[in-house]
């Protein structure tokens, strides 16, 4: 192995060949050594106790014991055979149990001889057994097992098939740290590890896998988090600063009659303070001639689209165009009726393109826009189409920007003569830890005030075993002129999933309700028939929408005050939340009802408790964060992180993100090319290792 190196292929090592490397390459994205050192158990097991078999606890903890087989037997069931070995000690026996490679454990295993076994003790018939342990002669316990914790890697099902096992992982990163033995340097230096507390890099990589004990563990789950975030970090803070120093903002700094007249004239309503500072925020960076790169985040119905227009109409006073640009032709639609709505007879003039915009209308409105006679473009991802021509575009809002890709969102800011001013406005309440290592990049205006006369929605958690109670109660709104949804996570049954189902709930409602009264929405439907659908409730023919998640984002109708969700524990407390925000549009009191079953875990309570007790977005995308972690909510960008985060946890490890937040704003103020001598060797690994992933183009 001397000549072997950190970039050697993982099919040249022991126990791989081509067909597992394919496997591990596919699978695992396991190509090389240097993946492999990289490839982080997802946590250790105290290998150091040994458990007599009288002693070995009923738990589902994985445990350890030794013994010697005293016999096999075989088992016939109705679909399989059963092998079965009786394993004893001086305190009694036990059963280790196979559903499979049967001739291979017999060759490989003798009678009479002592091993150690290493598996989870299961209980059946009052009976304990262990099924498929990992088996080894008891010498490796005393040899190869100096280390205290086993390292226990993540398998997926897929390749478990493969007999390619968390033994098989730990086998390989064995082989990986003695190849890269003397190969691995440290991209800091001693300064820098010693000012920050952290462990050298060769250290941490072997104690990551095979630690000397707990505190040793803890400082190589530090010092490789620290490198995580540290990383993503300095990529966000170098775009920030080059963004800052390099772009010519265009400078907007008149607030002309567009503005005033409607401020004094048209508002529909009293700004509340936060949509004041927003604007002003807003104001500040357009005004000064830095280009603008804004996150505007605010719960469902806070009135983002209201800054939007603010900001369109300062655009139009300095002489420059807007578009806005929504993920979905319903959206579009209904952001051109409550804009155009709020303009009423102004000479503001706003038009609409989207991909059902007929051919003919096309011709006339692409000549007014290239002539810089529409103040305010809103459209879906038809404004990027190349005929879509602006005479001078000077800001761009995007609608829910995650769901557009990188590339359409640049080729609409190239469709600017300078680079437009660009707000972005999320209804997706992002933690403040999630939005500065996202957004980073960005500026972040915040509206957390809903505007006056908004009543809160009240939440309640109901078993369904109360569902008559409920329909008596939606009877009596609908009596009052009100409208409901009732949203399902499934269009069909599943095997999978005990929850109610559309379709199902669809011919419950309609036998309780009259099928006159009751409209079915979800994702597999034509556009046209779910169009169709959507514009009988919106027009108040339909007092009920049935529907699956996708009435999320989209549909607006102040006149809905009651949101029911079947299956609640089926959903995220974020997605929850946006369900909720569909109802509490209008003057009256809202309701949103949340249906489970009794059968309810832990989590699934939690959440129910959070989401009835707080109608803060923010709080709830905290606490979501909290129980599920980064990588469920990761949708909340396109392309998620630069670089997949191995070990690190935005959620759980905030404290080590914000300190490796200031490290490396400090750093890129000092030097935000990596030119100094000391940075070189960090500049080499980001280029080396990092080069497809973290957007270090201008380093050359």
């Amino acid at each position: 192995m001397a000549d072997y190196t950190l970039d050697t292929e993982i099919k040249y090592l022991k126990g791989v060949g081509e067909n597992r490397a394919k496997i591990l390459g596919s699978e695992l994205q396991l190509t090389s050594v240097f993946d492999l050192i990289y490839y982080f158990p997802f946590r250790h097991v105290d290998r150091s106790k040994l458990f007599r078999i009288a002693d070995i606890p009923h738990t589902d903890a994985l445990i350890q014991f030794k013994g010697k087989i005293t016999e096999f037997k075989e088992t016939q069931l109705t679909n399989r055979t059963l092998l079965t070995a009786i394993v004893a000690d001086d305190s009694g026996t036990i059963e280790i149990v196979w559903f499979a490679a049967h001739s291979w454990v017999k060759r490989s295993y003798r009678t009479n001889v002592e091993y150690l076994f290493f598996g989870k003790p299961n209980v059946f018939n009052r009976k304990v057994s262990v099924v498929h342990p990992e088996i080894e002669p008891i010498e490796n316990y005393y040899k190869k097992h100096n280390f205290t914790f086993a390292p226990i890697y993540r398998i997926p099902d897929k390749i478990k098939k493969s007999s390619i096992s968390t033994k098989t992982i730990q086998s390989l990163v064995e082989q990986a740290m003695e190849i890269a033995q003397g190969k691995i340097v440290d991209f800091y230096t001693p300064q820098f590890l010693a000012k920050h507390t952290l462990m050298p890099l060769p250290e941490a990589l072997k104690n990551i896998h095979f630690p000397g004990n707990h505190e040793m563990l803890a400082l190589a789950e530090n010092r490789l988090k620290f490198d995580e975030l540290f990383l993503l970090q300095l990529d966000l803070m170098r775009q920030f600063k080059l963004r800052k120093e390099k772009i010519d903002g265009i400078v907007m700094p008149a607030v002309g009659r567009f503005f005033n007249t409607f401020y004094h004239h048209k508002l529909p309503f009293t700004l509340t303070g936060a949509q004041k500072r927003v604007v002003r925020e807003i104001f500040e960076n357009i005004k000064n001639g830095e280009q603008m790169n804004r996150l505007l985040q605010g719960d469902v119905g806070s009135g983002k689209t209201l800054v939007a227009l603010l900001s369109s109409l300062l655009a139009a006073d300095n002489g420059f165009q807007s578009c806005l640009m929504a993920p979905t032709e319903i959206l579009a639609k209904q952001h051109f009726a409550s804009i155009t709505k709020m303009l009423g007879d102004m000479d503001f003039r706003v038009e609409i393109l989207t991909g059902s915009t007929k051919k003919k209308d096309r011709k006339g409105l692409f000549e007014d826009l290239a002539a810089g006679r529409v103040h305010l473009i809103i459209g879906t991802h038809a404004l990027i189409e190349d005929p879509v021509v602006f005479e001078n575009l000077g800001l761009v809002v995007v609608d829910e920007q995650h769901r557009f890709g990188v590339a359409q969102r640049a080729k609409l800011w190239k469709k600017g003569q300078q680079t437009p001013h660009v707000l972005v406005v999320t209804a997706t309440p992002i933690p403040r830890t999630l939005a500065m290592t996202l957004y980073g990049d960005l500026d972040i205006s915040i509206i957390d005030e809903l505007p006056p006369g908004r009543k809160p929605i009240r939440t309640v958690h109901y078993y369904d075993t109360k569902r008559e109670k409920l329909y008596d109660f939606m009877k009596e709104q609908i009596a009052l002129g009100r409208q409901v949804y009732i949203v399902f996570p499934l269009i069909t049954e599943s095997e999978n999933f005990d929850y109610q189902n559309l379709e199902e709930g669809y011919e419950r409602v309609t036998a309780n309700f009259g099928r006159d009264n009751v409209v079915m929405v979800h994702g597999k439907m034509k556009p046209d028939e779910k169009n169709a659908a959507m514009q009988r409730f919106v027009n108040n023919e339909a007092q009920i929408m049935v529907a699956t998640t996708v009435i999320e984002v989209g549909v607006d109708v102040p006149n809905a005050s009651i949101m029911v969700i079947e299956s609640a524990e089926r959903f995220g407390l974020s997605q929850l939340h946006q369900l909720r925000g569909r109802v509490g549009r209008g003057a009256e009191q809202s309701y949103c009802i949340l249906l489970t079953s009794y059968k309810l875990s832990a989590d699934s309570r939690k959440r129910m408790n959070i989401i009835t007790s707080t109608n803060d977005g923010f709080v709830i995308a905290e606490e979501d964060l909290k129980i599920r972690g980064y990588g469920d909510i990761e949708g909340t960008r396109q392309s998620g992180l630069p670089f997949e985060l191995k070990i690190a946890s935005i959620g759980r490890d905030h404290s080590v993100l914000e300190y490796a937040r200031k490290v490396a704003n400090a750093m890129i103020e000092d030097d935000p090319m990596l030119s100094k001598p000391e940075h070189q060797a960090l500049r080499q690994f980001i280029r080396k290792r990092l080069k497809d992933s973290v957007h270090w183009g201008m380093i050359s």
